[in-house]
């Protein structure tokens, strides 16, 4: 299945994109979403503690299912003043 992928501010600069697709197994979980991209941006290392993640809006637990054409975001903590 097909998942989109949003970088948000410091997981953008870190990745060099604003977002990719990526193909995964059907049944497959934001965990492994999550792998997979920890996997092929590891600059993204030090963000994976401190990021929110959104599917399709929604913020997502790491056990919540995809499903084919899902939006997934990945949201830094945002400071402001």
């Amino acid at each position: 299945m097909t998942i989109a992928v949003l970088f948000f501010a410091q997981a953008r600069e870190r990745a060099g994109r604003t977002s990719i697709t990526i193909e995964l197994p059907e049944g497959s979980r934001v965990s492994d979403a999550l792998a997979l991209l920890g996997r092929d941006h590891p600059a993204l290392a030090d963000l994976w503690p401190h990021l929110a993640v959104a599917v399709n809006q929604r913020l997502a637990r790491p056990e919540s299912l995809l499903a084919h054409g899902a939006e997934l975001a990945l949201l830094p903590p945002v400071s402001g003043g």
